[in-house]
């Protein structure tokens, strides 16, 4: 495919500022140039590009933050999302959206793609409405995952949340064939493993020393096990290896 089609929103981002350096033809817009809020901004920022594909992963992404402030994790993740929705089905361009774990519930672990998704917090509840403007797109992937950056940013870590998280740069060798693949739709989940918060820490830097800390230490809603069944992605992953 021709990597000059490929528009990733949330350029400035983690992921984004990753992805850059594997899709260097393709196009980052910054917030101020693409804010996906306003759908008329939106409208005018495409009116003279030809795009083939669309990586949406612009989010407002803090659980606290979005406790305090749930009027921009709308705006983002829910209205943004809806008006980027809206053009790929008005242009017949491929959606690419980059979704969340927090969607379950997290009382067992372990999801898959066919499971109840329940989630126990805000921010949780706005990517969820993301992927409900989504799955009205019929040229769409909906990618749950989790990540972090490469070296853990914090001096704890939750000993008792288990999780799927990768680091940036391993969730970034993992969407490069994603997003290469036209013919991928649906949902399918990307990640590692099942193991707790400050295992994946740990295994980041096994230097460093990281401390324990429990989900009942922070004030805001934090779901016990959202590891993910990756079984879909890697099938996948094994037929294309194939072709």
């Amino acid at each position: 495919m021709n990597r000059k089609q490929i528009l990733f929103t949330g350029g400035t981002g983690l992921l984004g500022s990753n992805m850059k350096k594997m899709f260097t033809d393709a196009l980052f817009p910054t917030h101020q140039e693409l804010d996906v809020s306003s759908y008329s901004q939106v409208i005018r920022y495409f009116a003279d590009k030809e795009i083939q594909t669309l990586v949406h992963a612009a989010a407002f992404t803090s659980p606290p933050k979005v406790d305090t402030n749930p009027i921009e994790a709308i705006n983002s993740n829910i209205i943004g999302t809806s008006n980027i929705t809206k053009l790929c089905i008005e242009r017949n361009m491929r959606l690419v959206y980059i979704s969340t774990d927090y969607v379950f519930r997290g009382d067992r672990g372990e999801y898959s793609e066919e499971d109840a998704v329940f989630p126990v917090n805000k921010y949780a509840w706005s990517k969820l409405g993301g992927e409900c403007a989504v799955q009205l797109c019929p040229n769409s992937l909906i990618i749950r995952t989790s990540f972090g950056s490469d070296i853990f940013p914090y001096e704890s870590a939750f000993a008792d949340q288990y999780t799927s998280r990768v680091g940036v740069s391993d969730l970034t060798t993992k969407l490069l064939p994603i997003i290469e693949d036209q013919n991928l739709k649906g949902i399918i989940h990307i990640g590692a493993n099942r193991r707790t918060v400050i295992d994946f820490a740990r295994r980041l830097d096994p230097s460093r020393k990281i401390g324990e800390m429990s989900i009942g230490d922070v004030n805001f809603n934090v779901p016990v096990d959202t590891s993910l069944n990756c079984s879909k992605y890697n099938k996948w992953l094994q037929e294309s290896s194939n072709k």
